[in-house]
């Protein structure tokens, strides 16, 4: 994930249901989100640079490296203390970190940032889509599945082991959604995803060594994959809880919709990757199935608290737990 973060671990922080409190607020929020998803892309594009010397793992490597070790610092995770329930979910964390960012950097290495997001993306997509039964929601799944067949259809030049990672990044991403909830529900603060990210960076330790033993860096390269890290991890995460302070979570929700367009954006600018219409039109359906999903969600919500307390207690009765 250029979650990232994707971005990341601070869509389920502890101010995620506040209000702004005002248009100043909210205006901060907004260029805090905008700076989130910039700084994520360009992160991505920056490590991308790194490409030709050390390939994709050695970027993936010196990335979790610079990430875990400025995620420790901020988590500061007490782990002597875990008991099993919580050290479980932090180690599937940690192996979803791992694969996350390595099956996504490979991908933006082989069908460029703008489509390798744009495909991870389905990820939370299919999270806030799962176990829906309104109309909407389905009408949402059918056209982003729609806008992928575009995006894989047959050609001389599509790569399908590229989309192929592109997926299973947006398989990690899921994973990496519900994970968070539950590890938010058994540790305090962001001791979980920094542990995570700890045991991440020490899984690349020997794959890092083996990688640049085998493709000598270059400090120019070396710097463009400690870039990313700091990038894509360190300053979306920052910059998210903040946010989150300031705008309400269905907004979040909604701008997150945006983070295909700028990788998209950030692709041709830095990296001189050009898409054609279909595959503009392929984004703009994905971005527009999310957007309508959070929007019609949140409507629903409130319509739900304005019902009668006997028919508002019935429907939470029989709401699908989250998990």
């Amino acid at each position: 994930m250029t979650t990232t973060t994707l971005r990341q671990p601070a869509a389920d922080a502890p101010a995620a249901g506040r209000s702004a409190a005002g248009p100043r607020d909210r205006a901060v929020g907004v260029a805090l989100m905008l700076g989130s998803g910039l700084s994520n892309q360009v992160g991505a594009a920056t490590g991308a640079l790194a490409f030709p010397v050390i390939g994709p793992a050695g970027v993936v490597a010196v990335r979790q490296w610079v990430a875990g070790v400025l995620m420790w610092v901020v988590g500061r995770p007490r782990v002597r203390s875990f008991t099993w329930p919580q050290w479980w979910p932090v180690l599937l964390l940690a192996l979803v970190f791992a694969t996350m960012n390595l099956s996504l950097y490979t991908a933006i290495d082989r069908i460029g940032l703008g489509l390798a997001v744009t495909l991870e993306f389905l990820g939370p997509l299919s999270v806030a889509l799962a176990g829906s039964r309104r109309r909407v929601d389905l009408g949402c799944a059918v056209a982003a599945g729609a806008a992928v067949v575009v995006l894989a259809r047959p050609q001389p030049t599509t790569d399908y082991l590229g989309i192929a990672l592109a997926l299973v990044a947006a398989a990690c991403w899921a994973s990496y959604i519900l994970l968070n909830r539950l590890i938010g529900r058994r540790l305090p603060g962001a001791e979980g995803s920094a542990a995570a990210a700890g045991l991440s960076g020490l899984a690349y330790v020997p794959i890092g060594i083996l990688t640049l033993l085998h493709h000598p860096p270059t400090a120019r390269a070396l710097g463009y994959a400690a870039a990313a890290g700091v990038l894509s991890s360190a300053v979306p995460f920052l910059a998210d809880l903040l946010a989150l302070r300031r705008v309400p979570a269905h907004f979040f929700g909604v701008f997150m919709s945006v983070n295909p367009v700028l990788a998209a954006l950030v692709g041709l600018v830095i990296l001189g990757q050009s898409l054609g219409w279909t595959e503009w039109l392929a984004i703009a359906t994905i971005v527009s199935a999310n957007t309508l999903s959070v929007l019609t969600a949140d409507r629903s919500r409130v319509r739900v608290r304005r019902r009668p307390r006997s028919v508002a207690v019935c429907v939470a009765v029989h709401r699908p737990s989250p998990d």
